[in-house]
């Protein structure tokens, strides 16, 4: 890699480093290790091709999706992950001890999920792809994204159930209850 393409590539990690982490950790189900050596082999492939590359952010963010589906087909079934419960609620409510227990609840719940499923719901809802982008960046069909989405915000409900009144009710109203909205973002 000449001066000048090295160059290019330490202003991309400085600049685009914490957003590229952040669908890292949600790939991995909210363990931050296992996003950081994601992202960290993600850009060791993107450095060897740097000059090459036309969209950096794209072909990043690429790498880890190929990447996370290798993990996922490549770890054995039945392996269960051990997760803390969120603690008891406080007894002020205040809207930060709300929030912070809705974050700890839908990370417990995502970290809970298959690893396909994750990787569907961050793509859908987190990165917010439409789903012919999201079949073509899994390699899969529509068909096979709007099946595994649904399958997977049903187990997110199951994994959860406080998420439901979060939501618009089977009427598509929305409770009354005074909770921030419901995001997947760590």
């Amino acid at each position: 890699m000449d001066a000048e393409a090295q160059e290019s590539f330490r202003e991309f990690v400085a600049n685009r480093s914490s957003a590229l982490l952040k669908t890292a950790v949600l790939l991995s189900g909210g363990d931050r290790h296992a996003g950081e050596d994601l992202l960290q082999n993600a850009l060791i492939k993107a450095a060897g091709r740097w000059h090459r590359i036309d969209e950096p952010e794209a072909y990043v963010r690429q790498i880890l999706y190929r990447q996370q589906i290798s993990r996922w087909r490549l770890k054995r079934r039945g392996r269960e992950l051990s997760v803390a419960e969120p603690p008891e609620p406080g007894a002020g409510g205040d809207a930060a001890s709300a929030d912070a227990e809705l974050r700890l609840l839908m990370r417990g719940a995502l970290a809970r999920l298959t690893a396909r499923q994750r990787t569907m719901l961050v793509l859908r809802y987190f990165e917010d792809l439409p789903e012919a982008e999201v079949a073509r960046v899994l390699g899969c069909s529509v068909g096979t994204v709007r099946s595994t989405t649904h399958r997977s915000l049903a187990r997110l409900r199951a994994l959860a159930p406080e998420l439901r009144s979060l939501g618009p009710s089977e009427d598509g109203r929305r409770p009354s209850r005074d909770y921030p909205p419901v995001e997947v973002r760590s």
